[in-house]
């Protein structure tokens, strides 16, 4: 069983930035695909990033690509989403989720474990 709780969240101007932290219980988080997936008002839940086990192996959305960086500290069972350049599209409630087995990662289909999320509003 693992455990995932963002912080990080919060009200920031369009063209500013924040960065997301998910904090993981469990011994094996280190083998986990992690990735971040957000859902906006109205809208399905969307992938936009994740993180290989090792750190080396990085996805993102069309939408964040150059604006986003996802990494990791595996000693410190903490997956990151610095989000740079942030446009009032990219407000939702975003969430940290693990893959296990590591497949498809760009899709929800392998994530099995669920962060309650943390919501990004950006003004414009």
């Amino acid at each position: 069983q693992v455990q995932l709780v963002e912080s990080g969240g919060g009200l920031v101007q369009a063209g500013g930035s924040l960065r997301l932290s998910c904090a993981a219980s469990g011994r094996t988080f280190s083998t986990y695909v992690m990735g971040w997936f957000r859902q906006a008002p109205g809208k399905e839940r969307e992938f936009v990033a994740a993180i290989n086990w090792s750190g080396r192996r990085l996805y993102y959305a069309d939408s964040v690509k150059g604006r986003f960086t996802i990494s990791r500290d595996n000693a410190k069972n903490t997956v990151y989403l610095q989000m740079n350049s942030l446009k009032p599209e990219d407000m939702a409630v975003y969430y940290c989720t693990a893959n296990p087995a590591g497949n498809e990662p760009r899709t929800s289909v392998g994530y099995t474990y669920w962060g309650q999320g943390t919501q990004v509003t950006v003004s414009s």
